[in-house]
C-alpha cells in the first residue's frame, strides 16, 4: 500500500497538477477548469477509496476505478496538445503512459502475488524520466531569469547535445534496473547516467543562486536524480552495506518528494501574484524535506536504522503539512485580493527600483 498509494497516487496527483497548469501555457488555451476539473478530481478520489476498500469490492474493481485517474489525464492533455497543434509536446504523454502500464502491471502483480516488483520500478523509473525531462526545461530557465535579474555573470547552458546524451544514458540505465535490478551492467550503465545528470546539473550554475532558495531548491531536489543512479549501482555492487529498497530512495524521497515542494512553492506564489522569494516559514519546509530524504537514505545503510526512518517519517510529514499551514490561506483567498496584493507589491517594488 505504501509503495502503490505513493508511486500511483500521489505521484499522479502531482504530475496531473503540474500539466494541468504548463499545458495552457505550451498550446496558449485556456486551462481546465470548473466541472471537468472537480471530475478529474474526483476520479482521484475514487482511486484511492477503492485501493483501500480493495478487500471489501475485489482486486478487479479496485484496479478498474484505480486506472481511470492516468487514463482520464492522459485524455485531457492529448485534447489540449492537439487543439492548438503543439504536437511538440506529446513527448509528456509516454509519461503519464508509462506510469499507466506500471500501475497496471503493479495491480497484476498483486493479484498474482508476484515479488517482482516491476510495476514499482516502472513508477520510479516515469518519475525519474519526468523529472529529468521537465526538470531540464524550468531548473535551467528559472535559474537564468534570476541570476539576469539579480546577479549577471555565468549563465546556465542551453539545452544541447549533452542534455541530450545524458537523458539517453538515464533513459537506458532505467530500462536496465527495470528488467535486471540487480545486473552488473544495470550498475554499469546506472554510474555512466550518474555522472553524466551531474555534470547535466553543473552546467546549470546552481551554485551561484545560494541568495535565493526558491531557485537554490530547485537544484538540490535535482541533484538526487544523479545520486539515485550512484545508490542504485551502490546497491548493486554493495549489497552487504546499503539495501537496494533504500538505494531507490534518492530519487523517491529525494527528487519526487523535493521537487515536488520546490515546484508546487514557486507556482503557488506565482499565481498568486506573491514575489518570487522564499520566506523563512518556506525554508524550513524544504529543510523538513531535505532532512527527510536524507535520514531516509542514511538508513539504507544499516546504522541507526529505526532512528533514521522515524526521523525521514517525521520531516516528511512536518515538510508537507507545512506547506498546506503556509500556503492554504494563500491559495483560498479571493482573486480580488490577490490582485490588489499583486498591485500594491508591485507599485512598492517600482518605489524600490
Amino acid at each position: 500500500w505504501h509503495a502503490h498509494e505513493l508511486l500511483y497516487g500521489y505521484l499522479p496527483a502531482i504530475v496531473a497538477g503540474f500539466l494541468l497548469t504548463a499545458v495552457p501555457n505550451w498550446t496558449g488555451r485556456l486551462p481546465v477548469t470548473g466541472r471537468p476539473l472537480l471530475g478529474l478530481l474526483l476520479i482521484w478520489v475514487a482511486g484511492r477509496l477503492a485501493v483501500a476498500g480493495s478487500a471489501w469490492i475485489g482486486r478487479p474493481w479496485a484496479a478498474s476505478v484505480d486506472l481511470l485517474f492516468l487514463a482520464a489525464v492522459a485524455a485531457v492533455v492529448f485534447r489540449e496538445i492537439v487543439a492548438a497543434r503543439n504536437l511538440h509536446n506529446l513527448k509528456v504523454l509516454f509519461v503519464v503512459g508509462l506510469l499507466l502500464v506500471g500501475n497496471a502491471i503493479f495491480h497484476a502483480e498483486s493479484a498474482l502475488a508476484s515479488g517482482r516488483g516491476y510495476g514499482t520500478r516502472i513508477g520510479i523509473a516515469a518519475a525519474v524520466l519526468l523529472i529529468s525531462l521537465i526538470g531540464g526545461r524550468i531548473v535551467p530557465s528559472f535559474t537564468r531569469n534570476w541570476l539576469v535579474r539579480e546577479r549577471p555573470g555565468s549563465l546556465p547552458q542551453p539545452f544541447d547535445r549533452f542534455d541530450v546524451a545524458a537523458l539517453v544514458a538515464g533513459a537506458v540505465a532505467l530500462t536496465f534496473w527495470i528488467a535486471i535490478p540487480e545486473g552488473g551492467a544495470t550498475a554499469a550503465a546506472a554510474v555512466v547516467a550518474g555522472l553524466l545528470h551531474a555534470l547535466r546539473l553543473a552546467r546549470w550554475r546552481g551554485y551561484r543562486t545560494a541568495a535565493e532558495p526558491l531557485v537554490l531548491v530547485l537544484h538540490v531536489a535535482y541533484l538526487f536524480v544523479p545520486l539515485g543512479f550512484l545508490l542504485v549501482a551502490a546497491g548493486i555492487a554493495f549489497p552487504a552495506y546499503l539495501t537496494a529498497s533504500g538505494a531507490l530512495h534518492g530519487w523517491t524521497a529525494g527528487a519526487v518528494g523535493l521537487m515536488t515542494l520546490a515546484v508546487v512553492t514557486r507556482a503557488s506564489l506565482g499565481h498568486t501574484g506573491r514575489p518570487l522569494t522564499a520566506t523563512a516559514p518556506t525554508l524550513l519546509v524544504y529543510v523538513a524535506a531535505l532532512v527527510a530524504a536524507l535520514a531516509r537514505i542514511g538508513s539504507a545503510f544499516g546504522w541507526q536504522r529505526d532512528l533514521l526512518l522515524h526521523t525521514s517519517a517525521t520531516a516528511w510529514v512536518i515538510a508537507f503539512a507545512g506547506f498546506a499551514i503556509v500556503y492554504w490561506p494563500l491559495l483560498m483567498r479571493p482573486r480580488r485580493e490577490i490582485a490588489r496584493d499583486a498591485a500594491r507589491h508591485s507599485g512598492a517594488g517600482g518605489m524600490q527600483a
